[in-house]
């Protein structure tokens, strides 16, 4: 007899999408409501399946961008996060999940269009709550891009970003304490900024806080990487994990 044929498995490749913006103070994430089965009326990260076998990767991230949530993907930067392809994380049979991450500043309301009922920026924290039902294994996708983005504001400037283009230390502070969910002595965090060059530069007169008091005015310096990195604090919700 032959030798028998081997036949590959059949494995559908799709797209998720991790869209984080600060609002109100807030880190939110992109969710979208899924109007079609699988998890029906489940909240889920945008995303879907590429449209052919001639689609780009990147590309497909795009498109679903824009199809899932109407935001334009040309003013943001999507990087890789991770691939995702535990068998049984998804109904349909055996998928395979390339996520992207984006964190943007000042991005426009969503609108739903194509599977998707209803879209919604959502904290954080609401999104991985208990009692929110997410779809598939997004709850751990969204995880793992806050986890990035925390990472980044340690080695990146990108926490200026999130500022207007001069600022005073406490609003670079409060988006630190928004994306690391944690609280930071002010004269710490002062001491911090000002020891890593090329960060953020004074940007001269100085502004009136809600108290009354002046506060002096800056703006991004020219480095990008940060060198030494602003060392993220331990959470209390970390901290309370770790075992004796």
């Amino acid at each position: 007899m032959g030798a028998d044929i081997w036949t590959p498995p059949t494995v559908l490749l799709a797209v998720d999408l991790v869209i984080l913006t600060l609002r109100d103070s807030r880190l939110q994430v992109l969710l979208v409501e899924r109007g079609i089965d699988p998890h029906r009326g489940a909240l889920a990260l945008p995303g879907g399946f590429l449209s052919d076998v001639t689609e780009d990767i990147p590309s497909a991230a795009e498109r679903e961008l824009a199809e899932e949530a109407g935001l334009d993907a040309a003013g943001l930067h999507l990087e890789q996060l991770s691939v995702y392809g535990t068998p049984g994380r998804d109904p349909r049979g055996r998928v395979v999940s390339v996520a992207y991450l984006a964190i943007a500043p000042r991005l426009p309301e969503p609108v739903a269009g194509t599977d998707a009922a209803n879209a919604w920026w959502t904290p954080t924290d609401v999104a991985l709550a208990d009692h929110t039902r997410l779809a598939f294994d997004h709850r751990q996708i969204i995880v793992d891009g806050i986890e990035r983005a925390r990472s980044k504001l340690e080695s990146s400037a990108l926490a200026t970003a999130f500022c207007s283009p001069e600022f005073t230390i406490t609003e670079l502070q409060q988006v630190y304490e928004a994306v690391w969910d944690v609280t930071l002595d002010p004269r710490n965090f002062y001491r911090k900024v000002q020891s890593v060059d090329g960060f953020i530069v004074p940007a001269g007169p100085t502004r009136k806080t809600e108290n009354g008091r002046p506060a002096r005015l800056f703006r991004a310096g020219p480095h990008t990487v940060l060198h030494p990195p602003m060392t993220r604090p331990p959470r209390p919700a970390d901290m309370a994990r770790t075992p004796a």
